[in-house]
């Protein structure tokens, strides 16, 4: 699959493109965005569930303040998807049961 450099439409560059693993499905993003921010452009919106009502939890804050965010990153656990940076290669895994 090609990926390009460039995601919004008025033509602003982003950093090289990369490619990450969600949940073992391949996207793509670029260098310089957050985790948080390639799972949106990627259509993710539901990182995790809450613990008792099992209800979807995504970003919502943007800023590393509430943790809606939280997934596994390369096999840490409880990371904040909103203020982690992706790396080509990154595997994430969502929470969502």
């Amino acid at each position: 699959m090609s990926w390009t450099a460039t995601r919004l439409e008025d033509g602003v560059r982003r950093g090289p493109a990369v490619r990450l693993s969600v949940d073992g499905r391949e996207i793509g993003a670029f260098a310089g965005e957050s985790v948080g921010a390639a799972l949106l452009a990627a259509g993710i919106r539901a990182l995790r569930e809450s613990p008792s009502a099992h209800e979807p939890r995504g970003l919502f804050c943007g800023m590393g303040i509430c943790f809606e965010c939280l997934v596994q990153i390369e096999g840490r656990p409880n990371q904040r998807a909103c203020m982690t940076a992706v790396a080509d290669g990154m595997r994430v895994v969502t929470r969502r049961t």
